[in-house]
C-alpha cells in the first residue's frame, strides 16, 4: 500500500493520546465514586456492572479514528478490477498435427471445444476475434461481439500443411491496431522450412513515408490481450521471437498453451508420416517476452481448465487505485456500530 499524501500519517500518533484520555476519564470516574460514605450504597444502587462490555463502543470508535486518519492520507492498493474495454484474440492451430489423438478425440476437436467453452464464459461485453493457422495465418472471425458468429468459425476449422506460429502473432496484432496498418505481406520470409533463412524489413522499421514506431513497456497494454493456442513447432512464416517482440514493444500480453504430449505421436498426412512435437521452449519464450503466461494442455479435461483459467484473468485486471472511499465507509460503520451498541447497552451514545 502506498499513500499519495504520505505526511498525514503523523496524525496516527494522536490514537496513543485519545486511548491516555480514556484512561483518564475511567480513573475520574473512579475517583469521584470513592467520594461516597459508602461503596455498598453505590453498588446496590447501580446493580451489577457493565464489565467488559462498557469498553466496547470505545474501542470501535478508536478503530474508526484510525480508519479516517488513514483516509486522509490517499492510500493507494493494487485491486482486481472488472475490466471496462477488453479485446482478444484466439489465434488457433489448424495444421495437420492437430489431427493426433493424444489429446481425445483429436487436438483439434478438444481445442475448438475448449474454445467455444471459454467464449461461453466470457462476459458478453468483452469482444473477440479468431485467427486460424497453419502455414500461414489469417483473420477468420474479425473481432466481435457476437458469440454466435465466433462459434460458427470456430466449427470452420479445416486442417492445413505447416506451422507459422510467428505469423499467427502478427496478423492478431494487425487485428488489434487497424491504424498501424500492420501487413503480413511487408514482412519477407523464407518460404521454405528453414527456420535460420534470411529476414527481410522488419515490421517495426519504418518506411519513408511512416512515421516511426514508438514501443511502450511490455505487457502495459491491458485493453486487450491474445491467447496463442499450438501443438508443434514453427516450420514457416515469420520468426516467433521477432513477432514476439513486435507484441511487447506494442504492450499486448500473449498467453500462450501447449496442446498434446511432450513426447508428441506419430500421424499420417496425405501419404507423410511425422512425429509430431510440442516445442514448449518457443512457447514459454513468447510469454516471457510479452509477460504473459504459458500453459500445458496435455489433456482435452486440462485444455478445458487451462480455458477456464484464462478467462478470469483477461476478464479482470489489477490497477492502482485509491481506497480513501473505503476506509471512510469503514470509519462510518464502526461510529454506527459504537453508538448503536451504547445505546443498546447503556441508553445513550457518550
Amino acid at each position: 500500500m502506498t499513500f499519495i499524501w504520505p505526511q498525514f500519517l503523523w496524525l496516527l500518533l494522536a490514537l496513543p493520546l485519545l486511548v491516555l484520555i480514556y484512561w483518564w476519564i475511567l480513573r475520574r470516574r473512579r475517583h469521584t465514586a470513592l467520594r461516597y460514605a459508602s461503596l455498598s450504597i453505590v453498588r446496590e444502587a447501580m446493580g451489577k456492572g457493565p464489565g467488559w462490555r462498557r469498553h466496547i463502543p470505545p474501542v470501535l470508535l478508536l478503530f474508526a479514528f484510525a480508519a479516517m486518519l488513514l483516509a486522509s492520507a490517499r492510500p493507494m492498493a493494487s485491486i482486481a478490477l472488472p475490466s471496462q474495454e477488453q479485446t482478444i484474440i484466439l489465434a488457433m492451430d489448424v495444421s495437420g498435427s492437430m489431427r493426433a489423438e493424444d489429446v481425445q478425440p483429436n487436438r483439434l476437436v478438444a481445442s475448438q471445444n475448449a474454445a467455444k467453452a471459454f467464449l461461453a464464459e466470457l462476459p458478453r461485453h468483452v469482444k473477440v476475434g479468431i485467427v486460424a493457422f497453419a502455414g500461414t495465418a489469417q483473420v477468420v472471425q474479425p473481432v466481435t461481439l457476437s458469440r454466435e458468429d465466433l462459434v460458427t468459425a470456430i466449427d470452420k476449422f479445416q486442417l492445413q500443411r505447416a506451422t507459422a506460429i510467428g505469423s499467427a502473432i502478427v496478423v492478431s496484432l494487425s487485428e488489434l491496431f487497424p491504424e498501424q496498418r500492420i501487413n503480413l505481406g511487408d514482412m519477407t520470409y523464407s518460404r521454405n522450412t528453414d527456420p535460420f533463412a534470411p529476414k527481410g524489413r522488419s515490421l517495426d522499421q519504418p518506411r519513408a513515408d511512416e512515421t516511426p514506431f514508438t514501443p511502450v513497456a511490455p505487457g502495459s497494454y491491458s485493453s486487450a490481450a491474445i491467447i496463442l493456442l499450438t501443438d508443434g513447432q514453427r516450420t514457416t512464416g515469420v520468426d516467433t521471437a521477432e513477432a514476439a517482440k513486435m507484441a511487447a514493444d506494442r504492450g499486448v500480453r500473449v498467453y500462450t498453451v501447449g496442446v498434446g504430449t511432450v513426447d508428441g505421436e506419430i500421424i499420417g498426412f496425405e501419404g507423410w508420416s511425422m512425429r509430431v512435437r510440442l516445442d514448449e521452449e518457443s512457447l514459454k519464450e513468447v510469454a516471457t517476452t510479452t509477460q504473459g503466461e504459458y500453459f500445458y494442455a496435455g489433456t482435452a479435461e486440462n485444455l478445458k481448465q487451462v480455458y477456464e483459467s484464462l478467462s478470469t484473468r483477461l476478464t479482470v485486471e489489477k490497477k492502482e487505485t485509491e481506497i480513501a472511499g473505503l476506509l471512510a465507509l469503514l470509519a462510518s460503520l464502526l461510529v454506527m456500530v459504537s453508538a448503536g451498541l451504547s445505546l443498546l447497552w447503556f441508553n445513550r451514545v457518550a
